[in-house]
């Protein structure tokens, strides 16, 4: 026994009713989606910058040390900068971290 109806006018109603439903649902999902790819972006780490440049402790904060992005020595102190900014520093004579060798890896030896 089917729970359709029998004559062709309800068919159609109900087919017409079932695709506009499918198409909400659809629509529904493509939103779920874009939302779940914007939450996901939002929780991916960001990269490490490339190079750090240590501040000091006390009044005028001056750069003392230089890292590669990526070093196991750097402070919360640092802040992200260029590798023109990390050479530049270098020059300016801020000392290279001993560990990750910013000066070696910028071309900036003694």
């Amino acid at each position: 026994m089917s729970d359709l109806p029998p004559d062709l006018p309800r068919l159609r109603t109900l087919e017409t009713w079932l695709a506009l439903s499918l198409e909400r649902v659809r629509q529904q999902i493509t939103e779920a989606e874009a939302q779940a790819a914007a939450d996901a972006a939002r929780r991916e780490p960001l990269p490490p910058p490339a190079w750090l440049i240590e501040q000091g402790i006390g009044v005028g904060h001056r750069p003392v040390r230089v890292h590669v992005g990526t070093c196991w020595d750097a402070s919360k102190r640092c802040r992200p900068a260029s590798a023109d900014q990390a050479r530049q520093a270098l020059v300016d004579g801020v000392e290279a971290c001993p560990h990750c060798r910013p000066d070696t890896e910028l071309g900036v030896l003694d």
